[in-house]
């Protein structure tokens, strides 16, 4: 569920004729629910040891030195771009690396979230046992927790030599976003297009709420920057035309065609031909009216342009939930256990929907931005979210129950949930906890807050 793809369709590379088949493409995602899986993309921090300040890509202390290794002692095959590793692909799943260094595992489909957890131990076990060979750690943040955008280096992919200059014309904070940030991203099925549309909007209506309990890049740059999520707040200044809330996912009506509608008027980046990026920013509509040139809209090129939108929930042929910091390896699976509860479950889906149903769009866009500051101490009127977040756990909860899908010990899939369930139970997110020890017993000291967030090899 990465950019890579398993194969080229010649279908997709015939020029596209009209806006149906654009319809059609994301509508051919769907699944009986026999087949539905969850996949999981877990970004990392990676900073040296020692000071605590980004890896670098390059060099022998480098990321592109961590897939070298990767590929040469775990058998991942490396992808190149003019002569420089820029991925991993491989079994199941696939290593990215995002536009600062930022290590990316595009997780397999997987049919549990049991298999999610094996999936993850055996990556922390590859990634910490090389990274201390070139003094690289890996840390559960959500945000690069010293350096500044300005001393981070680009990772040279042709992708982001076109994204990166364009981000400083369309928002103050897109190059942070980029460079700095990291996130846990959970994906899902649906079986047709009025089960893509349920999931699509009960989980664009839970955004401030996941937003607030997984908040945790309340530090960075060394220092406290006055949210509980600045990554989620980096979003609301980013690219507003193809980021944050989309308000036609709350019509009773709303369909597929309305995403594609939307997503037709978002300028596009680029288009890839004989494996060359040619930099464009006409919207889709445009070029599937007028072309670029002698070249024709193809379903090659919407699907590509499908990976360039960042709504907080986004379509595709699978639905990807995008609102989470990254987390430390005792809650990655939290974000996929919790949606698995309330996505791959009808009344759970629907008791989830009850929590935040009444909410007006005003209030909406309210309570997205105040859980980026306050976390799960922001209100809707007068509730808190830490009481619509433990009513959600258990809403969860109770859904993998009812789904029963047990690992070797006879546990289900709740036992994913151990951990934030604690957090919601005392009202804080862990960047509330990180803040807490940072202005208290830890004396703004980032060694101790390297030393707290780093990945350790599985027990």
């Amino acid at each position: 569920m990465s950019e890579f793809t398993t194969g080229r369709d010649p279908a997709e590379q015939l020029p596209v004729e009209n806006v149906g088949e654009l319809i059609r493409y994301i509508a051919s995602g769907a699944k009986p629910a026999t087949d539905w899986r969850v996949g999981t993309e877990y970004e990392k921090i990676g900073v040296l040891e020692e000071s605590g300040v980004a890896a670098p890509f390059s060099g022998r202390r480098g990321i592109e030195s961590v897939l070298e290794r990767l590929s040469e002692r775990f058998g991942w095959i490396p992808k190149r771009e003019r002569g420089r590793i820029v991925a991993l692909t491989g079994r199941d799943a696939n290593i990215t690396i995002e536009p600062g260094g930022q290590l990316e595992l595009s997780g397999e489909q997987c049919s549990s979230i049991h298999r999610a957890h094996e999936e993850l131990l055996e990556h922390i076990q590859e990634i910490v046992t090389v990274g201390a060979e070139v003094g690289i750690v890996f840390l559960g943040l959500g945000i690069q927790p010293i350096s500044s955008v300005e001393t981070i280096e680009w990772v040279p992919k042709r992708r982001y030599k076109i994204m990166g200059p364009y981000m400083t014309r369309v928002g103050a904070l897109g190059q942070k976003m980029m460079k700095q940030t990291a996130t846990v991203q959970a994906n899902f099925d649906f079986g047709d297009e009025s089960d893509a549309m349920r999931k699509f909007r009960v989980a664009m209506g839970l955004v401030p709420l996941i937003s607030a309990m997984f908040a945790n890049s309340s530090i960075s740059e060394g220092r406290m920057n006055g949210f509980m999520t600045l990554r989620g707040h980096i979003w609301t200044d980013t690219d507003n035309v193809r980021a944050g809330l989309l308000p036609f996912a709350f019509s009773p009506e709303v369909g597929i065609e309305d995403y594609v509608e939307w997503a037709l008027d978002v300028p596009m980046y680029f288009l890839i031909r004989n494996g060359d990026y040619i930099e464009t920013h006409q919207t889709f509509r445009d070029y599937l009216r007028n072309g670029m040139g002698s070249e024709r809209a193809t379903l090659e090129d919407w699907a590509l342009h499908l990976t360039t939108l960042f709504p907080e929930v986004r379509l595709k042929r699978y639905l990807e939930i995008r609102s989470a910091d990254s987390q430390p390896p005792e809650l990655m699976l939290a974000l996929p256990a919790l949606l698995k509860g309330i996505l791959y479950e009808r009344d759970s889906l629907e008791g989830a929907w009850d929590l935040v149903r009444s909410w007006t769009w005003e209030e909406r866009q309210t309570v997205y931005r105040d859980a980026h500051r306050e976390g799960l101490y922001a209100r809707v009127g007068r509730i808190r979210l830490a009481d619509l977040a433990r009513e959600l756990v258990n809403i969860s909860a109770a859904g993998l129950r009812r789904q029963g899908k047990l690992n070797e010990r006879g546990e289900d899939e709740r036992i994913y949930l151990d951990r934030l369930e604690e957090l919601v139970h005392h009202g804080k997110s862990l960047g509330r906890i990180l803040a807490e020890l940072w202005e208290g017993s830890w004396h703004r000291d980032v060694t101790r807050l390297i030393a707290h967030t780093t990945y350790r090899l599985p027990q």
